[in-house]
């Protein structure tokens, strides 16, 4: 396995993770009325995810090299 793809996939199980934590907290939010809280933490895990996305998609043409 390169090294290359391991990261890939350790990117994807950070992406996988976030986007689980920022339904999670916006979950609490609705349901159990959790304070400003878990909304600042599901916005900020929805922008990690979104960077994260952003960042594996560059990856593309690193095999190729």
């Amino acid at each position: 396995m390169k090294l290359i793809t391991a990261h890939r996939i350790l990117i994807a199980a950070g992406i996988a993770f976030f986007a689980f934590y920022a339904l999670l907290q916006a979950r609490a939010y609705v349901v159990r009325g959790a304070g400003a809280g878990a909304v600042v933490q599901a916005v900020a895990a929805a922008a990690i995810v979104i960077g994260l996305a952003v960042y594996y998609r560059s990856l593309r043409s690193w095999g190729q090299r």
